[in-house]
């Protein structure tokens, strides 16, 4: 591996077992884990029957949680969740029923699910959360998710690295929000299009693992693909 290799770029390889792979380039990778959520899960559902499989590739790397549509605010939000569900028992999947599911990006990390140098797709844009962690985490479409629950493998191209570094240490008051809030607003909503958003610097190093979450959880707000921080002890105490 190239000692000059950004965190996703050596993820990347890792999972495609390549010694090194350069921004630009289209690559198929393995998957560690693949998440969707009562809004994604039903279309992702329906691909994969598509396809004609019986089975997804590992019950225990997919993921399935009801989010947005709990509690049911009506009948047709309660059928989305019923085909989740259904599909989710049938299959033996990772399942958070009701009662004891939470918001997907929080409940996720909590449960040990996502580890440093995973790769995690999810059919939600705010995937990018799990970067926090050291994980290249990202968002894709419902029938990318259904292909990878088939296979265990999707095809991304490799983004380009944007270093942040953050000099000093935070104020009073000042937190994760703070400083991914004004960033978005210096570089726009487009300034990191398509980019890995690479978070670095002393403010960074004291940053606690919640306001790591929450700019890795905004990296999509750039545009990017992901917003990924380096492995410290923090990340191996949150």
């Amino acid at each position: 591996m190239s000692i000059g290799a950004t965190i996703i770029e050596k993820i990347i390889a890792a999972h495609a077992n390549r010694k090194k792979v350069s921004p630009g380039q289209l690559i198929n990778v393995r998957v560690d884990l693949v998440l969707s959520n009562d809004i994604t899960a039903p279309i992702a559902i329906r691909e994969f029957e598509r396809i004609g499989l019986k089975r997804v590739f590992d019950p225990q790397k997919v993921v399935m949680v009801p989010d947005h549509f709990v509690p049911n605010k009506d009948i047709p939000s309660a059928e989305q969740v019923k085909i989740m569900r259904d599909f989710a028992i049938d299959q033996g999947l990772v399942y958070f029923e009701v009662g004891e599911m939470g918001i997907e990006h929080v409940i996720l990390p909590e449960k040990g699910l996502v580890l440093p140098g995973d790769l995690v797709i999810g059919a939600d844009s705010h995937t990018c959360t799990y970067g926090a962690l050291g994980a290249l985490a990202t968002g894709m479409g419902s029938t990318d998710i259904a292909v990878a629950m088939a296979t265990g493998e999707i095809w991304m191209k490799v983004p380009p690295t944007i270093k942040f570094v953050y000099h000093g240490k935070l104020g009073r008051w000042v937190g994760g929000k703070d400083l991914i809030l004004y960033t978005i607003g210096d570089i726009g909503v487009d300034g990191a299009l398509y980019a890995a958003m690479e978070f670095v610097g002393e403010a960074i190093d004291f940053l606690s693992i919640d306001g790591r979450f929450t700019m890795a959880n905004m990296a999509i707000e750039a545009g990017a693909m992901a917003g990924l921080f380096r492995v410290d002890e923090k990340t191996w105490i949150m």
